[in-house]
């Protein structure tokens, strides 16, 4: 009786795995996506980032950390051992772009949209739900990860 519970827990764990696994895969898809759009149509980006009136006086810097952080993001997410750290960065980043959004909807007449691809095609209602499900993603793959373990990479890799 006690081996069925171990393999009941053991399969509860792979699953959590599984689930934290495709969060992460899902945000590298999203991450290298959004970083390529930016990339690839550098200066239609350059141009909408220094529309913002929140981001003007950091174009500069603006248009090249911001595809390049989530660049380095989506490369420690493919890598077992900083993949809870990554989906800490992950949530952060997604807070941060939520709350420039807010701000932007807010606090300004003007709303430039810097997104790429198929993403600027959002209205911003959407592209705020967007974004939320994909902080609640990455609060779901931070807990999968550090719920069952001190130790993330016994788990990840």
């Amino acid at each position: 009786m006690r081996h069925l519970k171990l393999v009941s827990q053991t399969d509860l764990v792979m699953k959590k795995q599984f689930v934290a696994d495709f969060i992460a895969s899902l945000f590298i898809l999203l991450f290298v996506y959004a970083a390529l759009s930016k990339l690839l149509d550098y200066d239609e980006f350059r141009v909408q980032v220094s529309k913002s009136p929140l981001l003007t006086a950091f174009t500069g810097w603006v248009i090249w950390l911001v595809p390049a952080v989530e660049i380095v993001i989506a490369l420690l997410l493919a890598i077992p051992r900083w993949r809870l750290p990554a989906l800490y960065a992950s949530f952060t980043l997604m807070v941060m772009f939520t709350a420039y959004i807010v701000a932007i909807l807010h606090f300004s007449d003007f709303i430039p949209c810097s997104c790429g691809g198929i993403l600027q095609n959002m209205n911003w209602d959407q592209h705020l739900v967007f974004n939320i499900f994909f902080i609640v993603l990455a609060l779901t793959g931070v807990l999968l990860y550090s719920q069952d373990t001190d130790d993330p990479v016994s788990i990840a890799g």
